[in-house]
């Protein structure tokens, strides 16, 4: 794959991949742009690995999960908590910064795959197939995952008094 060619994919994927990315960070901007950096610098300079076999966007896709695993076991292992790095929000602006802070919080209570395929599935257009590559979890275990989380979103929903109309 030419220099050329690697630019085209990224322009094709940014946007799909930092939203799949910012979701999966329950809304946190700043840490989903980093992840989507460095998946996108690892894909450079392992471009040569791409065999093809999948889509490109499959195989970005999977790095970037993988790169949001690594650093979810890194803040793991973090004890302590830096005051100075936490962001205090004002009264002004909150529409557009918490707009989709139910939704969030709907997803920040299903475990780190059932967001993920959920994620992929329901907001990437993403088929279980291409889950399964991205994730390595089997496809019929991706369908209860699904499953799964759809009922505990509807359960979140309906403890917070969402009903629908």
């Amino acid at each position: 794959m030419t220099k050329l060619q690697f630019e085209q994919h990224v322009r094709l994927t940014q946007e799909p991949l930092r939203r799949f990315l910012m979701n999966l960070c329950s809304g946190d901007m700043a840490l989903s742009d980093d992840i989507a950096q460095e998946a996108y610098i690892k894909a450079y300079l392992n471009i040569n690995s791409f065999s093809g076999k999948s889509k490109f966007s499959t195989w970005l896709f999977r790095i970037a999960y993988n790169c949001f695993c690594d650093n979810k076991r890194a803040q793991q292992r973090v004890t302590t908590v830096d005051i100075d790095n936490t962001v205090a929000y004002s009264d002004s602006g909150t529409d557009g910064r918490f707009r989709n802070q139910e939704l969030y919080m709907a997803l920040s209570n299903l475990n780190e795959k059932e967001r993920s395929c959920i994620l992929l599935f329901y907001m990437e257009d993403k088929s279980i197939k291409e889950i399964s590559l991205i994730t390595g979890i089997k496809e019929n275990t991706i369908k209860s995952h699904l499953s799964r989380a759809k009922g505990n979103i509807y359960e979140y929903f309906k403890t917070i008094g969402y009903e629908r109309e």
